[in-house]
């Protein structure tokens, strides 16, 4: 069943625009599934603009890890809140709602790129970070688990007051 968005104002039809979201939003939530079983859990990330997707890490074990290994597909939100606005009953934020894969990463230099891209993304001085937690550190790299989910669609929403 295909469905449309009901407020054509507020669509966000500019990609340009939908990654920007993912690339400033600091946390996104992804709703998954195991067992007819919902569960959501809220993730720190780093959007990959090129690749078209998003990287977390997590524990080795785990409620997540045994929902993601069950069923891979999982749907997500990001979200720029910009507040209530007063005396108007309207609440402006900007969000984008995504579907995806994920799949784990093994490959070393994936993993060092995706903690970098988390880095760059949460950090407010990543450098001196990524050189201690990732490249200082091979061994603490290959016991990290990271997830990547890979987006195959993307929508989104914002009234016309806010621009990204």
């Amino acid at each position: 069943m295909t469905y449309h968005m009901k407020r054509k104002d507020k669509e966000i039809t500019d990609v340009s625009v939908l990654k920007k979201i993912l690339k400033s939003a600091k946390y996104v939530t992804i709703a998954l599934c195991k067992d007819n079983q919902p569960y959501l859990v809220t993730l720190s990330h780093g959007y990959d603009e090129n690749r078209n997707c998003i990287y977390f890490h997590c524990a080795k074990e785990g409620k997540k890890l045994d929902y993601l290994k069950s069923n891979s597909t999982v749907w997500g939100q990001a979200m720029l809140d910009y507040g209530y606005s007063e005396g108007q009953c309207d609440h402006l934020f900007a969000s984008v709602h995504f579907r995806g894969k994920v799949v784990f990463i093994e490959q070393p230099e994936e993993k060092r790129l995706a903690l970098e891209r988390m880095m760059r993304q949460l950090d407010k001085n990543p450098e001196p970070l990524i050189a201690k937690q990732v490249k200082l550190d091979p061994e603490r790299l290959k016991e990290t688990t990271i997830g990547r989910i890979d987006i195959d669609y993307m929508s989104g929403k914002k009234p016309k007051e806010i621009t990204i």
